[in-house]
């Protein structure tokens, strides 16, 4: 591999995804690569665009892989928690840098804490995982549907009818938006999605030089806590949109998962958690979806299907 190979980055063209998508440049050029930027939209920026409901998997992702697999471009960057569990033929997860902040933070214009916010408040959120674990700690709020980027949601907190929004602590800091989070949700209320504030860089499978380079942006920690996390949600076969969380960390030499999963309306709550060897990933996320589905996982599942 010489330096005067340019490889093509395939990304949204949101300013997140462009963030994302700056760090993996900077990286790769620092180690002497030349990328070249392809900026690729994908039908859940067309969903987003038109404010319709985001639905379907791989929404975010599916349009960028087939430019890889038709070699239209060499690798992608990925927001990890929008990347399906289920392999690609062809392609690879290359790189999980290390991970970002994972929690879900409160943001208002009002109050500072989520106990704070009045009876009936207004929260805005997209995701049914954020929506049913809100409910069954408050279940006196209103959770209504709120769309589009993190810039668009803001504006919609400034002008709409929402006491509070919840997002993603990672997009924020990674946008410089930081300033506007009001509460750090603590886990035991708001248990992150799986893989939240963790990327992927995806590329084919039989591109071994480009491989080469990209082994070194992997973070063997945050790699094998996703691992565990995605292994868990694929065995539930709940995909990103169900009301299912999942956080895998370090915890001195071993590799703790916790998992959970809610019904929509937030009303029963299940949780498992396991350690084990960071070597131990899969099986780690297999035993956590196992006592899950023990517990009756599948039928609050079901539940967000319908």
């Amino acid at each position: 591999m010489t330096n005067s190979v340019r490889f093509r980055l395939g990304t949204r063209a949101s300013l997140l995804a462009q963030w994302q998508a700056d760090w993996v440049t900077a990286q790769l050029r620092a180690r002497g690569l030349e990328v070249e930027r392809v900026h690729i939209a994908t039908s859940g920026d067309q969903q987003q665009l038109v404010g319709s409901p985001i639905s379907g998997t791989g929404i975010f992702t599916k349009e960028i892989q087939r430019e890889l697999l038709a070699c239209r471009i060499d690798l992608a960057v990925h927001s990890l928690k929008d990347l399906p569990t289920e392999a690609v033929p062809g392609l690879t997860l290359a790189a999980v840098p290390e991970r970002g902040p994972a929690s879900d933070v409160l943001v208002s214009e009002q109050f500072t804490a989520l106990e704070q916010l009045p009876p009936r408040a207004i929260v805005g959120t997209g995701s049914l995982r954020r929506r049913a674990q809100l409910l069954y700690h408050r279940n006196d709020l209103i959770v209504r549907d709120i769309r589009g980027n993190v810039d668009t949601r803001l504006r919609k907190l400034r002008e709409g009818p929402f006491q509070a929004i919840v997002l993603a602590e990672a997009g924020l800091a990674r946008l410089g938006l930081a300033q506007h989070i009001s509460q750090v949700l603590p886990f035991e209320r708001m248990l992150p999605a799986v893989g939240q504030g963790a990327l992927g860089i995806e590329a084919r499978a039989d591109d071994a030089d480009l491989l080469n380079a990209l082994a070194t942006l992997d973070h063997a920690p945050t790699h094998a806590a996703v691992k565990a996390e995605r292994t868990m949600l694929a065995v539930l076969h709940g995909g990103c949109m169900a009301p299912i969380a999942g956080w895998g960390r370090m915890e001195g030499e071993q590799l703790v998962l916790t998992g959970r999963v809610l019904d929509p309306a937030g009303r029963q709550k299940l949780e498992a958690a396991r350690a084990g060897m960071a070597s131990d990933a899969e099986l780690l996320g297999k035993q956590v979806a196992e006592d899950l589905l023990a517990q009756g996982a599948a039928a609050l599942i079901a539940q967000s299907r319908t």
